[in-house]
Formats: structure tokens, sequence, C-alpha cells
């Protein structure tokens, strides 16, 4: 765009800037705060977004699109302003804009509260994919539920997670629109009365039910596109907060103030604590709404253009991400024979076409598994859906391998008295995948080998992956920049061209200017820490004794949700061994590091926040220590989040994906850091084993571990001791007998801690079942390779440089293709020039003062 022409975009810019906050803010933009102008700002770019938002949705209705639904209880967007204006290519024309008001880029950015609506990789995947979506125009939509407190904010208070709620719409959110129009109705409870239709078949209806209010809210999902023509998809969210006929008043007025506000708080909080009845019940509750509400509302959309269901299987694609939303199931074939006398063989036909799984998990707690009675309960006309469709596979299964109970109650999907989550969405979908070859692998060999064998080729694979866009692009400028210049711009759409940067792995000075652009990334996330700790703790508030502040040191970073099977108390241990090593000789190591952890743990994870408590133990202990603390830093960082991460990702110099090996099903951080020049140290784990290939072993020189088969083995055969590791290997005993002992320890609570976490590895029937001990050597040495390389900055540079260039088949746009041709069969549809230009000329001409 010409200097001219921008400088007259920016100054009108300013006046509707001006406009928003007289008219709805009640202030002028000198006395507005940053909040405040932040809104009236996104308000403006919101317009631009609309157009093509409703031009892409005009679009897939006149072309009778194909369309995906992506159903997921998480969706972690992120801050929407930055991504925004980026992917519509305004980044500078906004900086310009804002210095011309006098306003701070970065102090404005801020003041956007991030939508706290997920946990970690499966709510930010789901994100990446509706970007990508978006980017590469397939007709798609979103549905989740939009959580008025998230899932909470994390203060540590000496080193005790607290959790507070996370009020991301304490003021207005201005990317969201509500749309009162598409509200549903959903029933819970009441009882079940069968009649017969007209095909002689059951139907349940409900009485005495009780009625909940979901509204939708929609925000918009706005792909990459360097002209006007990008195209906008939706993620629309329920909640059940905007209803006041949701809230019982007789029942408040009765004193029963609890049950007054039940049905308002359904859509609170992210993943209720499941481990007392309430929570359990609010949990089920949220799946069934967030299925229901979305059901209803594809329906409708559907007949906006069709009269019968005919067409209904060939245009309607729905994923299931997670076990979450497996209600789908029941709840569509509901629809199918109660509302539209769809006989049952038919419907349940139309499900399995319509309906595709995605399975992200290994670990049989995160598999959903409900009580019977609790179903029968909250859904009693589903949970009879589900006993026929049960009742009818176990049949089909007794046909297939006659004389074969013990597989009938594998594959059952009541077993126990349980509902089995993971197999109702297997039976009613006609493709399961995995998100990363082993994790696929391990779904048809270990997890669900009988489904395999009675349906061969029901099982799949996609890779999951991350958009470019927003993980290099947009929260890493300088080095989005460098690798433009380098070998052009097509990366940002087709990332396979990243391969090109290769060429310059060797070049001292590409070498050279990586390394500056990692160094201020580095102050930057330094600054950005000091900041906090200094907002949440005042000015003089300490900082040499947790920071490097000169930020030369090798960021060592390991950051995602704290579980045991990611084994952050591996690393944990690695720095007690390093502590060790630096007090006997402060020069056995050759490098500063700063290990950097972040993470929540899940409110009901007992050990998850004693590691939390270890690192904060271990933070006072090394960090105050004048000896080993000239060598040797360690940080937690508070409320880990993806504004958290957009600085934390640029700024690490190492990667650690070190989960016990056919645990983890892909990883995304993993990719994340390689594509922003870090490199990895990992075992052979989810996406890892995808990456190491890739990459190469000549590039990928930080791998360890034991494989997956070999856990497999020693697990079967209850043939590992950890004790046996304690007597052959003097330093890690050394480690280990620093949390037996209290020196770490400030008082008798934290040494508790450090002996649970203590006996968690070493005593008890299920002591260290995720392998900490027999990887820890394996792991120290391979951070002794760390060393040696990151003491010679010119390698380090090439090997991170090759990282990077490997990462092209990562991306989320990649990912979205594999589904798209193998399980959905859907078709991009780019948004109509002609539409768009319609549209446009309508807002021009409504865009103009009505008074003199």
């Amino acid at each position: 765009m010409e200097t001219i022409e921008f400088d007259v975009v920016v100054k009108k810019m300013a006046q509707q800037i001006k406009h928003y906050l007289i008219t709805l803010v009640g202030k002028t933009d000198t006395e507005a705060t940053d909040e405040e102008f932040y809104r009236a700002l996104s308000w403006v770019l919101r317009e631009e977004v609309m157009v093509n938002w409703t031009a892409t949705y005009h679009t897939h209705i006149q072309k009778n699109a194909k369309r995906l639904y992506y159903f997921s209880l998480e969706w972690l967007p992120g801050r929407l302003f930055v991504n925004n204006v980026t992917n519509i290519s305004s980044i500078d024309m906004v900086k310009r804009l804002l210095k011309y008001m006098n306003r701070e880029y970065q102090r404005v950015i801020n003041a956007e509260h991030e939508p706290g609506l997920g946990n970690g990789g499966l709510g930010r995947l789901a994100a990446c994919f509706l970007d990508s979506l978006a980017t590469k125009n397939y007709p798609a939509m979103g549905y989740g539920l939009r959580y008025q407190y998230g899932i909470f904010e994390q203060e540590l208070w000496f080193g005790v997670q607290v959790e507070r709620p996370d009020c991301w719409l304490l003021t207005e959110f201005p990317w969201e629109l509500r749309k009162d129009a598409y509200a549903t109705m959903v029933k819970y409870g009441g009882r079940v009365v069968t009649k017969l239709n007209e095909h002689n078949e059951e139907i349940h209806h409900l009485v005495d039910y009780e009625d909940v209010r979901a509204l939708p809210y929609d925000i918009p999902i706005v792909g990459y596109g360097e002209k006007q023509d990008f195209s906008a998809l939706t993620l629309r969210l329920w909640t059940t907060k905007e209803s006041p006929r949701n809230f019982q008043i007789a029942r408040f007025n009765a004193g029963d103030l609890s049950d007054a506000n039940k049905n308002v708080s359904i859509t609170d909080v992210l993943y209720p604590n499941d481990k007392n009845s309430l929570g359990l019940f609010m949990r089920i509750k949220q799946e069934y709404l967030l299925v229901t509400s979305s059901l209803q509302d594809i329906f409708r959309q559907y007949f906006l253009m069709h009269k019968t269901l005919d067409e209904f299987p060939n245009l309607i694609r729905i994923q299931i991400n997670d076990t979450h939303p497996a209600l789908v199931i029941a709840e569509l074939m509901r629809i199918l024979t109660e509302e539209h006398h769809v006989p049952w063989g038919k419907a349940f036909e139309i499900v399995r076409t319509c309906c595709s799984y995605t399975n992200h998990t290994v670990l049989k707690e995160s598999l959903e598994e409900w009580d019977r009675s609790i179903i029968s309960e909250i859904l009693p006309r589903q949970m009879k859906i589900i006993e026929k469709i049960n009742f009818e596979f176990c049949n089909q299964v007794r046909a297939k391998f006659p004389n074969n109970e013990e597989k009938v109650r594998k594959m059952s999907i009541i077993e126990n008295q349980k509902v089995r989550m993971a197999n109702l969405a297997i039976v009613g979908s006609h493709k399961v995948n995995g998100v990363a070859e082993l994790h696929s692998e391990i779904l048809k060999r270990d997890l669900f080998p009988e489904f395999e064998e009675m349906r061969p080729g029901l099982f799949t694979n996609v890779t999951n992956g991350v958009t470019q866009r927003r993980w290099l692009l947009s929260c890493n400028p300088k080095l989005a920049k460098m690798i433009t210049d380098l070998i052009g711009k097509e990366w940002i759409t087709d990332f396979p061209k990243i391969t090109k940067l290769a060429e310059f792995a060797q070049d001292r000075d590409v070498q050279d200017h990586f390394h500056m652009i990692k160094l201020e990334n580095k102050k930057r996330l330094v600054n950005a820490l000091v900041k906090y700790k200094q907002d949440r703790y005042g000015p003089n508030v300490d900082l040499k004794k947790e920071f490097f502040l000169e930020a030369d040191a090798m960021f060592d970073v390991l950051v995602k949700r704290i579980h045991e099977y990611k084994r952050q108390l591996m690393k944990a241990l690695h720095v007690i061994m390093l502590y060790n090593d630096i007090k006997k000789d402060p020069n056995s190591v050759l490098i500063k590091r700063k290990v950097i952890i972040a993470g929540k743990a899940a409110p009901g994870y007992e050990m998850a926040k004693n590691i939390i408590r270890l690192f904060y133990i271990l933070s006072n202990k090394i960090n105050t220590d004048p000896i080993v603390g000239q060598k040797l830093k360690v940080s937690f960082i508070e409320n880990y989040n993806v504004s958290k991460a957009e600085i934390i990702i640029p700024a690490a110099d190492l990667s650690n994906q070190i989960s016990a090996a056919g645990q983890e099903a892909s990883g995304t951080g993993n990719m994340k850091f390689s594509m922003n020049g870090a490199m990895t140290i990992g075992t052979d784990d989810g996406a890892n084993i995808e990456m190491r290939k890739a990459v190469t072993d000549k590039w990928w020189p930080f791998a360890f571990g034991s494989s997956s088969d070999e856990l497999k083995k020693l697990s079967e055969s209850k043939s590992y001791h950890p004790e046996d590791i304690l007597h052959k290997d003097t330093q890690i005993r050394e480690a280990m007998d620093l949390l037996k002992s209290g020196e770490l320890a400030d008082n008798e609570v934290e040494h508790e801690v450090l002996q649970a976490i203590y006996n968690s590895l070493v005593t008890g029937y299920d002591r260290d079942r995720y392998f900490v001990l027999k990887d820890l050597r394996p792991y120290y040495d391979a951070q002794k390779k760390v060393e040696e390389l990151y003491a010679n900055p010119r390698k380090w540079a090439e090997f991170a440089i090759h990282n990077m260039a490997a990462m092209g088949q990562f991306s989320s746009d990649e990912s979205v293709r594999h589904y798209a041709e193998n399980i959905w069969d859907l078709k991009p549809i780019a948004i109509d020039p002609e539409e768009l230009a319609r549209v446009r000329k309508d807002f021009k001409e409504s865009d103009r003062c009505f008074f003199a």
C-alpha cells in the first residue's frame, strides 16, 4: 500500500476509534484507558472481519457445501487481536495507527484478556485446526462452551497452587457476538415414556424434565490472506450464564440457594472436579449441553436449504475431539429417530457416516467412563439409546467371533455398570484416528485391537500439527522476517517450503543473526518476567536471585500440563544432580543454565501439585546459593497460558519432551519449540519420533530413554525395580537422598511433600510407574551432550536451523489436509468474490452519518 493511501486509512481508522469511544464508552481518546482503547480498536478491525465472515458463510450456503463441524470441550485460541491483525496482513498499519494516536503498542495489546477455554494441547490443537481450515478455505465450524471463569487462574503461594477464577469476561470481549436467535433448549432428568413409532420401534419421550436454555456466542476465526479475500469461520460457544430463565427464583425464595443457581452455573468452569458427585454431574451436563445444542444448530442450518434429510449424510461431517463429545452418537440417534422418524437401522448408518473420532490418550483414567446410574438420572433417553446400540453391537460381535465372551466384554460400551465413552465413539464412527504414528499403532495393537479386527481399516493416523502463522509469524516476528528474507514468504501458507532454510544452516552471517534474534527474545522474556514479579511483589523485589538478568544463559524449558507421565519429576531430579555437581566442583558444568518450568495441575491431582511445590523448593535453594546460583537458576512461571507461551517458546534454547515412551499421544509443544529454533531433548514418544525422522539423527543429537516396547515389557513382566538403580548409581542415589533427608526443605510441611515424592518413586506397589529413575541416567548423559554443543555457538545454530527446516510436515495446514482427504472427504471452497463485493458494498452504503 502506498504511503499516502496508508496515511489516509490510518486517519479514517483513528476517527472510527474516536467514534466508538464516545458512543460506546463515553470517553474521548485522550482519557480512555488502554483497555477501553483496545476494545474500540478491536471493534474497528472487527468491522473489516465481519464483511468477510458474512461473505464466507453466504458462500458456503449458496454452494450447498459439505461442512465440517468440530466438537471440542476445549478451545484455546489465545489472544485474538494480534493473530487477527497478522492474518489480515495489517500489523504495520496498526502500529502506525497507534503511533499516530500516541498509544504504546505493547500496552494496548496486553490489555486483551485471553479466553481461558482449555487446559493444554487439546484446546490449542482445536484452535490451530480452525485457523488452518479458515486459511485453506474449508467449509467448517467449531463448537464449544463459553466458560465464564475458564479452567482457573493459577497462583503459587510458597509453592502451593491456588486456583482462582479466570475472569476473562470481566470486561466486554470485543470479538464475540451474542446470537439470541439461535438459543437452544436442553432437557435434563425427567421420566421416560416409551411408545412405538410408525416403524414399530420404541421411541423414548421425556416428561417432567428440567429445561435449560443455552445461548450461543460467535467468535470469528480469521484465515490468513494478503488481500481482502481472506475467509473467516465461526467458533460458536454455548453458555447457560446469560439466560435468566435458568435461575430458579422459586427455589431461591424458598432458601435453596445452591439449587436455584445450579443451571446458571453449568458453563461456569471447565472440568469441574469430578472426584465429587456434584462435579461429576456438572461434567456430564456440560458434555451433553455441548452435544445437543450443537446438533440442534446443525439441523437448523441444514433445513435452511433442504426440506428432507436425504442430503444430510452427504453434507454433514462431525469430528469428535476426544471422548468429551462422545454423547453425540446417542443424541444424533435420538434426534433422527424421535424428531425426524428415521428408522433405527437407517439412523445408525447416518450417524456412522457423519461422525468420526479422534483419540488423544492411552491413559485409562483419561478414557472417560461414567456411572450408568448417573447417566440414567441426568439423560434417561440417551441411556436407553446407548443400551440399544450396545445390545445390537454386542450381538454383532458374537456373530463375528462366536463363543468369545471375553472379546464381547472388552468391546462392550457398558461394562461393570460403567459407560465407556471411547467405545461409544468408536462404535458410532466411520473412522477413528490417533494423532501420531506411534500413538495410532498403540490404539490398534494394544488399546482397541478387537475393534480393528472386527472392522479392518477403521483406525488411521493423522499426526498433529500447529499453525506456523501464530507460532512463528506472529509470536516471533524477527525470526519470521529472517526466514522470509532468506527463502521468501511462501512458507506462511505452505510450510513444507521451510525446507529451503537448510541451505543457510552453515552461513556464518545467518548463524550470527539467529543468535542475535534468540538473545533478543530471551531479553523480552526476562523483561516480561521481571515486570510480572514487580507487579506481583512490588518494585523492590530481589530479582538477581532468580534471573540471569543479562539473558546469556542457556534457557532449558519444560512447559506443559503437570502430570506424572510427562515426567516433570525427571527434570527436577536432573536439577538436583546439577546442584550436587556444582556444589562439588563449579567447573564441572560448561555453561550457565536457566531452567524454566510452567504448567497447571488439575485441582484434585495431589502428586502434580507436589511436583510444582518441589520446583518452588528447588528454586529457593538453588537461586540463593552463592556458588550454585552463579551457574544455575530455576523459575516456575505461574498461570501458563497461550500468551505466556508466545513469549517463552521463542526464547527457548532447549525443549524438553521427556514423557515416558508410549504415554504421550503426540504433543504439539515439541513442534512449536522446533519451529522457533530450539533444540529438542526427547524420548521416542508421540510425534517426537516423526520429528526425529524428519530432522534425521545427524541433526537430532539429544534422543534418549527407553522405547515404548521396552517399557511395555517391563510393565507386563513386573520386572522393574527402581531401588536397584539407587544401589548402582551414586549420583542418582545422592539426588534421591536429598529428597528424603529434608535438607532441601525449609519446614516440615515441605519435607513431607519431598518424602511423598520419594515414596512414589521407590516404595509401594505402583512405584515409579512412569520409569523416571530408569531414564534419568540417559537423560543426564544427554544433557551433557547439550552442554558440549551449546558451548559451540556456531554448531548449535547450525543444528537449530536444520531442525527448523525439517518442520514443514508439522503444520496444522498439513494435518487438516489429511483429515479432509482421508476422513471428511471435504473440499476447499474459496470465498465468492461477487458475494464478497456485494456484502462490502452493503456495508459501505450503511456506514454513514445520519445527521449533518
